[in-house]
């Protein structure tokens, strides 16, 4: 069954990789259990995930930005191919995941975890210099990018508290096949694919469906 192995937040760490002096991006995973709540508004605090900071409120956060998600199973690709230790968390995200296949979720999936929280997939990451900084990779953006496995940004359907160990279940699975990783692709490398995002309707966030429709213009 798919679960969690941890759930990580961060607190604010020097940056010289950002627009803003400091970032949360260097999470670390927690003891006991966490709350999950819906955010405010994208520039606001708090997040979604008790104790974790946001830093660059302009370009992170909100309620479509939630929480972040990553498969320990893609981190352990990373980890042969740089032949480095990556722990849980190391990519900035909130929960890392186990025997669930995130970039082959859909946008609008909807996940059971634990015994009440649920939790929507609504976008890919896309990376950005301060990741970049933070893994301290040559030319990290553009081999992310190529592997398409960008992990998934979640909305907070049903608040509640998860924790390490938790189990994940899909509760909802819509009938579009607009999956995080074609998102991702579409945005960056694969722009014929655009069309095929409109597919997911009000699942879409609506910041990502405006930029669709103006690149498609």
């Amino acid at each position: 069954m798919a679960h969690l192995l941890s759930v990580n937040v961060g607190t604010p760490t020097l940056t010289e990789h950002s627009d803003v002096p400091y970032t949360g991006i260097d999470k670390r995973p927690v003891e006991g259990p966490v709350a999950i709540a819906v955010p405010g508004p994208r520039g606001t605090e708090p997040t979604g995930v008790a104790g974790d900071r946001i830093c660059d409120t302009r370009h992170h956060g909100g309620p479509d930005q939630a929480v972040y998600a990553y498969a320990r199973e893609d981190l352990d690709r990373w980890a042969g191919e740089l032949g480095r230790e990556l722990p849980g968390g190391v990519f900035g995200e909130n929960l890392t995941t186990s025997g669930l296949d995130v970039t082959g979720a859909r946008i609008g999936e909807r996940w059971l975890i634990g015994e009440r929280t649920v939790l929507e997939v609504c976008a890919p990451r896309i990376p950005c210099r301060t990741f970049a900084g933070w893994l301290g990779e040559r030319g990290w953006i553009k081999r992310f990018t190529e592997r398409a496995e960008p992990g998934a940004y979640l909305r907070v359907i049903e608040p509640g508290e998860v924790r390490a160990g938790d189990g994940i279940r899909q509760a909802y699975v819509p009938e579009h096949t607009v999956t995080v990783g074609l998102a991702f692709r579409a945005l960056t490398t694969e722009p014929d694919l655009l069309p095929r995002l409109l597919e997911a309707g009000e699942a879409l966030p609506a910041r990502t469906r405006e930029k669709v429709l103006h690149r498609l213009q």
